[in-house]
């Protein structure tokens, strides 16, 4: 019996020692990322003179427009919408058990871009300007529409390969409505819409990042305490009822959390691709545990850090040109989830 205890203190030993060096790992490549990110750019400005610009709110007045105003929105709304988009996902591979499913595959992020961009042109056309709580609306009224159609779908069709070329069908169906609208949209809009419509974090204001960061805290509290009922559902749905949980509302709140998530995401930056597979996937590779109270906090940091890197790359890699941010994350992300498919089928 104590050769058992040893053992089994031994391996929780090891197990929080994991859990620990994966969010030092984490913490770290954020800061990092911070740094560089802020760091980099077209125009070059040490860090001497970043830090005294940051900290003592000095320096060259140019220098401070490009750090403030356009530099650090940015790697703010990068950080807050990449967390977003990679816990929207997992909890859309909680819902259906399945690490494939996510918000682009599904569709869920094209609807949301079909009406953002419905409202974007309606209200730049009469009024020439939008608010932000619009768009987010907007994009959880098109979330839960496609939600809607690929839940529909998926009481005819039990079969999770066939569910998700479902969902990628609704995604070209809607983003080719969208490319519809921004051909026939006023040539002063198509060129926001466009460039919004391939994913994007430039030109973000801390108004943005303000409102972004509330949308996302508070749905991101609410997941924390859907996390021991995500863990007993995961053991089955018979567990998870013997527990005292009603699964019907549990379902509900994860489409919720996932489609608001998801959201806000498009309503700033467009549709990203692949982060909401990929991320929680290597996230869980890392932890070795599928466990939701440790899983959620480094699956959020995973997709901060990972769309940070990827925000970089878009900005330094074809300088002075700029990628799209899904042209990054696809590049990234689908070999990934490439791997993920060969994996479990083998």
């Amino acid at each position: 019996m104590n050769r058992i205890g040893n053992q089994l203190k031994q391996e929780a030993g090891k197990k929080y020692l994991r859990y620990q060096v994966v969010f030092l790992c984490l913490v770290l490549a954020f800061l990092l990322l911070i740094i560089w990110n802020v760091n980099t750019g077209s125009t070059h400005i040490s860090v001497k003179e970043v830090l005294e610009i940051i900290f003592r709110r000095s320096g060259d007045e140019t220098q401070y427009a490009i750090i403030w105003k356009i530099r650090l929105p940015r790697i703010a709304m990068a950080a807050i919408l990449g967390g977003a988009l990679a816990l929207s996902g997992l909890l859309l591979q909680t819902f259906f058990r399945n690490p494939i499913a996510g918000p682009f595959v599904l569709g869920i992020s094209s609807g949301a871009k079909l009406m953002v961009a419905l409202m974007m042109i309606y209200f730049l056309e009469r009024f020439h300007s939008v608010s932000s709580w619009i768009l987010i609306l907007a994009a959880f009224a098109g979330s839960l529409l496609s939600m809607g159609i690929v839940l529909a779908v998926s009481q005819k069709i039990r079969q999770m390969s066939a569910l998700l070329v479902a969902g990628i069908m609704i995604g070209y169906i809607c983003s080719a409505i969208t490319e519809l609208m921004i051909t026939f949209a006023d040539e002063s809009n198509i060129v926001n819409l466009h460039g919004w419509s391939q994913g994007s974090f430039s030109g973000m204001t801390w108004d943005n990042v303000q409102i972004a960061l509330v949308v996302v805290s508070v749905i991101t509290v609410c997941v924390f305490f859907l996390g021991k009922p995500m863990g007993a559902f995961q053991l089955g749905e018979n567990y998870a009822q013997s527990l005292g949980i009603h699964i019907k509302r549990f379902r509900v709140l994860l489409i919720l959390c996932s489609s608001l998530l998801a959201a806000c995401v498009t309503a700033f930056a467009g549709p990203i691709s692949f982060v909401g597979i990929a991320v929680p996937f290597l996230i869980k590779k890392g932890l070795q545990t599928s466990k939701p109270l440790v899983v959620i906090p480094a699956t959020f940091l995973g997709g901060s850090v990972f769309c940070m890197f990827c925000d970089l790359l878009a900005r330094t890699v074809f300088a002075p040109t700029e990628l799209n941010i899904s042209t990054v994350t696809s590049i990234l992300g689908a070999p990934i989830v490439i791997y993920m498919l060969i994996r479990k089928k083998s």
